[in-house]
């Protein structure tokens, strides 16, 4: 089996050759965090929408909706992107509508994979038991900044593709093993390396970098998001 590297949802389409594979969706500030938190503190499912449109339509019916547009919770919603925002007694057993600035568009784009699986330190270890059980390639898919490359997504896809290649896959191209070089170097100091990127600086702008550390911290929870292609909810 082969690990790959998507840096941006706007490459996706080159890499897409078939869909026999694993899409790992990963934003890590934060969306696909939030997700696993959510799913962690007991939501029932996770429906993510790429518009805001589409989130203000499931308000109009009563569900619980989280939405983000720039960082900024919007302001119709009942939740932002932090992982912070779930907590159980909010959302244990209901269904939570969901949208933000990249991670949902990523969803988006990658719903043609046989499995599509939600990515993040936080479960990073049931992840990568996850793809090496399924014995299928693994494309990463950078949720990114308005469909330009990130340093924190990336930096991911370096640690998980580590993972898969000390459990028997291969590197499947120059895109892996620049994350794996980019994780080398950082792993020893996640924290300081991060502090040089964009979406810090977008997050201190707005007084959001709380979050920071617990988007960094690995396997804080154990289980890994699938998206349903048929129901178009997350479990």
């Amino acid at each position: 089996m082969k690990v790959d590297i998507c840096f941006s949802p706007a490459l996706y389409p080159f890499y897409a050759d078939g869909n026999n594979y694993i899409a790992v969706v990963v934003d890590i500030f934060r969306a696909t965090t939030t997700m696993c938190a959510a799913l962690k503190n007991g939501a029932k499912c996770i429906i993510p929408v790429a518009s805001i449109e589409e989130a203000q339509a499931y308000k109009a019916k009563g569900y619980l909706v989280g939405a983000e547009r720039n960082v900024k919770r919007c302001d119709f919603a009942d939740f932002g992107n932090s992982p912070f925002d779930y907590t159980k007694d909010k959302i244990e057993g209901k269904e939570v509508v969901f949208t933000t600035t990249n991670g949902t568009q990523a969803i988006d784009a990658a719903d043609n994979a046989d499995i599509l699986t939600i990515g993040a330190f936080s479960n990073i270890s049931a992840l990568t038991d996850f793809c090496v059980r399924k014995q299928k390639d693994v494309i990463v898919l950078c949720a990114g900044w308005n469909n330009r490359f990130n340093i924190e997504d990336t930096l991911f896809g370096g640690a998980l593709a580590a993972r898969l290649i000390d459990r028997g896959y291969t590197s499947a191209s120059d895109a892996t093993r620049t994350a794996l070089s980019m994780w080398r170097e950082a792993r020893r100091d996640t924290r300081g390396y991060i502090n040089r990127t964009e979406h810090i600086k977008r997050l201190e702008a707005n007084n959001l970098q709380d979050s920071v550390e617990y988007c960094l911290t690995e396997d804080t929870v154990n289980l890994v998001p699938v998206y349903d292609k048929e129901t178009k909810k997350i479990n």
